[in-house]
């Protein structure tokens, strides 16, 4: 059985390549689709990492400050330190108060 393309109409032809067609828009959807999928798992995936590094370093900072902090507070100074005096008005040193 051999099939001619001959003797088929003109709407046939038309209906062939408008599915013809029809499939290739649905496969570039289709791809559009799954690169976006994949691209927004990808990108999930780097944020995660992003933030457990930045929280794992401010952590640390915060963790090394304590440290230095409760470190300073057991240092025994042997000396006291003799406070200096200054010219000032009281509460806001070495401001000057022109209208009292």
């Amino acid at each position: 059985m051999d099939f001619d393309f001959t003797t088929l109409e003109t709407a046939t032809y038309v209906f062939i390549g408008t599915l013809a067609f029809a499939a290739l828009l649905v496969a570039f959807i289709a791809a559009a689709a799954i690169a976006t999928i994949v691209l927004i798992g990808v990108m999930g995936m780097a944020w995660y990492a992003i933030k457990a590094v930045l929280g794992g370093l401010v952590h640390g900072i915060i963790f090394a400050w304590d440290r230095l902090v409760h470190h300073a507070g057991q240092v025994d100074i042997p000396a006291e330190f003799q406070p200096q005096l200054s010219t000032g008005t009281g509460s806001y040193p070495r401001v000057a108060l022109r209208d009292s």
